[in-house]
């Protein structure tokens, strides 16, 4: 979104990552939760105050000082959020007998995952249908590579653009462009420029955005990582052209082409739609649970909160019997997953010539979305069903190894390199999704075990998940450095063995072999 509306990547990533840390920190208020009112008044509050804040958000995108008070927005929602988490996490034990938790668990994250698809991938699809469909018509142009010897560089002092009647049309000079290939032992330019302006003037203070995206083609050849691909106009600057350099990758040695799509819709204008009505979405939730969620007996303390509470909270979390196993296992299980997780999409997108798979967008869309999400629900609802009938200490081994031995998938395509489309690919991040999905429920059932019998389960769990963030948070800010260190395939190899600390802190772990089983089939057992 922030790139779209011209704010550096270096900016939007400092102030977004920001946000990250109520999640981070949020056992700090947790107690408080646990303490005052109950789970299902902060579940459906919170959920109120976030759609109205989603809402606001959206109001605010058109304001020329949009930036400071959306990231100061975001960041209440940040907060609110992460309490909403604590609050619904705490619900689901106290609403739920032991039986029903293990078998809603991958249900639970499903439904989460349909979640971050709505965020990542439904608001982003919505916004750009409304900028493609406002603004100015869009236009579509090739960039072809070609070697030094064919490239001739363009020259734009005879660009000479005069008022043409109508609304303002995209002009690009030149209309066929070629991207020279890089040549290590031959001096030469290794970047060619487009020249974009506008047809007419645009009104007295209107400002036109345009951006330039790839559409499609080979990845090798992308708009240069110095530029964002987004130009401004106004009545004073739309006759002088502005450049943009694309570039072919230095290790490309072919002929290929890449086709571009510029447009110039009205940005914020879709971004406050996307955005107002993701807000009226969740103000229907808020309606809906108001109504029907259930209202269990939460033994509600009506403690004072105090030192004295959080001191029992944090003591009782960290001095339970098998601490230590229990906090290696909260830190480490995902410790393979955690960097794979950074790595996997660029690997998958990345260009041909810099070590990846080169998949387009769509191709990317289908092999994710739609073959790794149906896998990944899969998983995770199968994983909670198991789990359900047999408990947790039967199946958390074959839980820990298909989170971890399925991420070899990545080995095989890194050596293999399959062509963007051949079907193994789709295979392999199935079975690498699928296992994620039916793992992570161990994760999830062991948290749920530990705090089980706490005075104060719902702070507990909030410690329990902020660990999990962490256990997340650390390695995937050094796995970029990892993957340029050693490259895609051994990258890929040193994952696998991130995962030998998490399952050998299992071997440690002292888990109820009834945990998760339905009453009834105790005496089966």
């Amino acid at each position: 979104m922030y790139k779209t509306m011209g704010i550096s990547i270096v900016s939007f990533a400092f102030w977004t990552s920001l946000l990250y840390f109520p999640w981070a920190f949020k056992p700090l208020w947790s107690p408080y939760i646990d303490v005052v009112s109950t789970k299902r008044n902060w579940v459906i509050w919170t959920q109120f105050f976030l759609a109205l804040a989603f809402i606001g958000v959206g109001i605010a995108m058109p304001l020329s000082f949009f930036y400071p008070v959306t990231i100061a927005i975001f960041a209440l929602i940040a907060v609110s959020s992460a309490s909403h988490d604590i609050a619904a996490d705490g619900f689901y034990m106290y609403a739920l007998d032991q039986h029903k938790q293990a078998f809603f668990v991958g249900i639970r994250s499903t439904f989460y995952r349909f979640a971050m698809l709505t965020a990542l991938g439904l608001l982003p699809l919505v916004a750009g249908l409304i900028q493609k469909n406002t603004g100015l018509e869009p236009v579509v142009f090739t960039a072809t590579s070609v070697t030094l010897s064919e490239y001739s560089q363009f020259d734009p002092s005879g660009i000479q653009i005069s008022p043409a009647p109508g609304e303002p049309r995209i002009m690009l000079f030149p209309s066929d462009l070629r991207v020279p290939l890089y040549d290590a032992s031959a001096a030469g330019p290794d970047s060619a420029l487009l020249y974009v302006a506008l047809s007419a003037p645009p009104k007295k203070d209107e400002t036109i955005v345009v951006n330039i995206m790839r559409k499609g083609g080979t990845k090798d050849i992308d708009i240069s990582s110095g530029h964002t691909g987004r130009l401004e106009f106004t009545s004073q600057n739309w006759n002088v052209p502005a450049a943009v350099p694309l570039k072919a990758h230095h290790n490309m040695t072919f002929s290929g082409q890449s086709e571009f799509s510029i447009t110039a819709g009205n940005i914020a204008f879709s971004w406050t739609v996307s955005l107002v009505v993701l807000g009226v979405l969740l103000f229907l939730l808020f309606l809906y649970n108001r109504i029907y969620l259930p209202r269990p007996d939460e033994h509600n303390t009506r403690e004072k909160i105090g030192w004295k509470v959080y001191k029992e909270v944090f003591v009782s979390f960290f001095t339970k019997p098998g601490v230590i196993p229990a906090l290696s296992f909260f830190l480490f299980y995902r410790l393979g997953e955690a960097q794979l997780v950074k790595v996997a999409t660029p690997f998958l997108v990345d260009s041909r010539s810099a070590g990846g798979i080169g998949l387009t967008s769509a191709q990317y869309g289908l092999t994710y979305g739609t073959f790794g999400m149906i896998s990944l629900v899969l998983g995770g609802i199968l994983g909670g069903v198991i789990a359900s009938k047999y408990g947790l200490k039967k199946l958390i081994w074959p839980m820990a190894l298909a989170l971890n031995v399925p991420s070899a998938v990545y080995i095989y395509l890194a050596l293999i390199k399959p062509m963007p489309g051949d079907i193994s690919i789709y295979v392999s991040v199935s079975l690498e999704q699928f296992g994620y999905g039916f793992g992570f429920i161990a994760y999830t059932l062991y948290m749920l075990y530990y705090v089980e019998q706490s005075r104060f389960k719902t702070a507990e769990f909030a410690i329990g998940t902020s660990l999990m963030a962490l256990g997340m948070m650390l390695p995937g800010m050094v796995s970029g450095v990892i993957k340029e260190a050693l490259g895609y395939q051994n990258f890929f190899i040193y994952v696998i063995i991130c995962s030998l600390p998490g399952l050998i802190s299992i071997a440690f772990l002292k888990i109820d072999p009834m945990f998760g089983i339905k009453e009834r089939d105790h005496k089966m057992h």
